[in-house]
């Protein structure tokens, strides 16, 4: 039953990721660079962001950014 329910309820971003997510894309925006790409991983609960075509960007579950 409760491998059912987790098929059901599927993870999303937290609080966290989403603040920081959103304060990426304005940082990105003000400085008029495209975002090419984002994605969140269920397996791994990251958010993912590719800003330009060079600056990579991963969002932890606790809101903390990894920029490569």
């Amino acid at each position: 039953m409760i491998e059912v329910i987790k098929r059901i309820i599927k993870p999303v971003p937290t609080v966290q990721q989403l603040e920081t997510f959103f304060r990426i894309c304005v940082q990105a925006s003000n400085l008029l660079r495209n975002i090419e790409l984002t994605r969140y991983d269920t397996r791994t609960q990251r958010i993912y962001l590719l800003v330009g075509n060079e600056i990579e960007i991963e969002i932890l579950s606790n809101g903390e950014e990894l920029i490569k």
